[in-house]
C-alpha cells in the first residue's frame, strides 16, 4: 500500500455518469497486478472511495466510475490538473500464472473496466481470452474496443447491441474464469464452470484490512475483501 497523490490528465464521459479519468503519479507505482484497487479521498466526506484499476502505463492509471452516489458526483466534477489523495495498490489482484490458455473474461457494467488490464496481461503472456461483456443496453457501452488481442462478445438485456440475454448464455463450455461485475452475475457464472477468479464487492472502511468491516465468508473462513480480496477463488466461495 501507497498513501499519496495523483493529478488528473485526462477526463471524458464514456456512457451515461459512467466517466474515466487518466491519473499521473507515483502512486501509481504500488499498483502491480490487475484486480488491484485504490482508496480516493473526497472533499467533505470521511469514508475514501475505493475505485478499481482499468489500465496502466509506468507512473500513469486509468479509473472508470459511476455517478451513483454524492461521492462519486463530487469525483466526477473534478478535471484535468486537480490532485487526489489515495491509498494505492489495495487488494490481491488476479493471478495469471492459474489461467488456462483460453479463458473466459466475464465483465458486467462497473465490473468491466478493471477486465482491461487482465486481458493485456494475458495477451501478453500468450494466452487468448474470450471475453464477454454485459450490458442492459446499447446506450450503457463502454470499452468494447479496449480488449484487442481478444475474441469480444457483447450481450445486452434487451437485445438493443449484440446478443440478447445474460452473459452466461454465451458460456457454452467449462473453461477457467475470470470475473468481475454484479453478485448475481458472479453467482451465475460461478455456476456455470469449476475453476476461475471472481472479484467481490463489499462497502469498505479503512480499505486495508484493520477494520474487519468487509469481511465476508468463504470456505476456509472470514476473508477481508480489501486484503484477501477484492478476488476469491472458485473453490472458496460460499453464497
Amino acid at each position: 500500500m501507497l498513501k499519496g497523490s495523483l493529478e488528473i490528465t485526462q477526463k471524458r464521459e464514456l456512457a451515461p455518469d459512467v466517466y474515466e479519468l487518466h491519473l499521473c503519479g507515483p502512486a501509481a507505482e504500488a499498483i502491480t497486478k490487475p484486480g488491484q484497487f485504490m482508496n480516493i479521498q473526497i472533499e467533505g466526506k470521511y469514508l475514501r472511495r475505493p475505485i478499481s484499476i482499468a489500465d496502466k502505463f509506468a507512473d500513469e492509471l486509468t479509473i472508470v466510475f459511476k455517478t451513483v452516489g454524492e461521492g462519486t458526483k463530487i469525483l466526477s466534477k473534478m478535471d484535468k490538473g486537480e490532485k487526489l489523495d489515495v491509498l494505492s495498490g489495495l487488494g490481491n489482484g488476479y493471478d495469471i500464472e492459474k489461467s488456462s490458455n483460453t479463458p473466459y473474461i466475464v465483465g458486467g457494467g462497473l465490473g468491466i473496466p478493471p477486465l482491461v488490464l487482465l486481458a493485456k496481461k494475458l495477451v501478453k503472456a500468450g494466452i487468448k481470452p474470450n471475453v464477454i461483456l454485459g450490458f442492459n443496453n446499447r446506450d450503457e457501452i463502454f470499452y468494447e474496443e479496449m480488449f484487442r488481442g481478444c475474441d469480444v462478445k457483447i450481450t445486452t438485456m434487451d437485445g438493443s447491441s449484440g446478443i440478447k440475454g445474460f452473459v452466461t448464455d454465451t458460456i457454452n463450455r467449462d473453461e477457467y474464469a475470470f470475473a468481475c461485475g454484479p453478485e448475481p452475475m458472479l453467482k451465475a457464472v460461478h455456476s456455470k464452470v469449476t475453476k476461475g477468479q471472481f472479484s467481490f464487492e463489499e462497502r469498505m472502511g479503512c480499505g486495508f484490512g484493520a477494520c474487519m468491516g468487509c469481511s465476508c465468508k468463504t470456505i476456509t473462513g472470514y476473508k477481508r475483501i480489501c486484503k484477501e480480496g477484492p478476488i476469491l477463488e472458485h473453490e472458496e466461495i460460499l453464497w
